[in-house]
């Protein structure tokens, strides 16, 4: 499987989305994979870290997000389930699922229903160990062409789940303390 071509079937080479998803993609699979070779070898597929992080955000080309030169419609929140659809139409449940769960540190049916959010109700929760390392290494990277490059501090990334809530600090936390250092 060769996600940069998958990425290329749906981006056109050149233009600024796939220039952004592509600088983007690849911060996070660098840093997933590194993350990854840190863990036991047999407890993380390092293989399919780098594929899943590579295509972690493949449904942004449905979202309007001009900023990104993303023409869609819907709310750029949906990009993680248009992902899923497009990926499972590709034949690759286990991607697909990550580009669903990967939003913050993941979305449960309540939080989804108590906010009104555009989403279907279900938990988008990260559950496999490559599927929280990939969220994780996300956090650290932002697509906005102004940040592009950079990779946030530990607090600016506490800070910026501070805003959905507590716990979803804590999360991170867990997340810092076991892939962090």
């Amino acid at each position: 499987m060769n996600p940069i071509a998958l990425i290329e079937k749906h981006y056109p080479p050149g233009s600024t989305t796939h220039r952004i998803l592509l600088q983007h993609s690849e911060q996070v699979a660098e840093k997933a994979v590194i993350i990854a070779n840190r863990m036991p070898k047999t407890a993380v597929d390092t293989d399919f870290v780098r594929e899943a992080a590579l295509l972690h955000d493949i449904g942004i080309l449905f979202t309007a997000a001009p900023l990104l030169g993303c023409k869609g419609t819907l709310p750029y929140l949906c990009h993680g389930i248009k992902g899923r659809e497009l990926l499972d139409a590709e034949g690759l449940p286990r991607h697909a699922l990550v580009c669903e769960r990967h939003i913050g540190v993941g979305l449960s049916a309540e939080e989804i229903v108590r906010q009104k959010l555009p989403l279907p109700v279900r938990d988008m929760l990260p559950l496999s160990l490559e599927e929280r390392i990939v969220a994780y290494a996300d956090l650290f990277f932002s697509k906005n062409p102004a940040k592009l490059g950079f990779e946030r501090s530990v607090d600016k990334v506490r800070n910026s789940l501070a805003r959905h809530g507590e716990d979803k600090v804590v999360i991170f936390d867990k997340w810092h303390e076991r892939f962090g250092g």
